[in-house]
């Protein structure tokens, strides 16, 4: 599984454990809807540390948390 794919998942799986819309998502972060749109749709390559840092504020957790999931351990590139 490549990165891109991976923090894919990990936002998904997020989402749906706390409850929250892709809309509220970027409503309550200030993340653009096409970026968020990008990052999941794994049109991107690679994620801006920033944007990442946005996204797991807006959920409530650390970037610690973010990584710390057994998806990641799947990650090849």
């Amino acid at each position: 599984m490549e990165m891109n794919e991976a923090v894919a998942r990990r936002i998904c799986a997020l989402l749906e454990e706390k409850k929250m819309t892709k809309y509220r998502l970027c409503a309550n972060g200030g993340i653009p809807r096409s970026t968020l749109y990008l990052i999941l749709d794994r049109h991107n390559k690679s994620v801006q540390l920033d944007t990442l840092c946005q996204i797991t504020s807006t959920l409530g957790i650390t970037l610690k948390e973010f990584f710390d999931d057994p998806v990641f351990d799947k990650v090849t590139d």
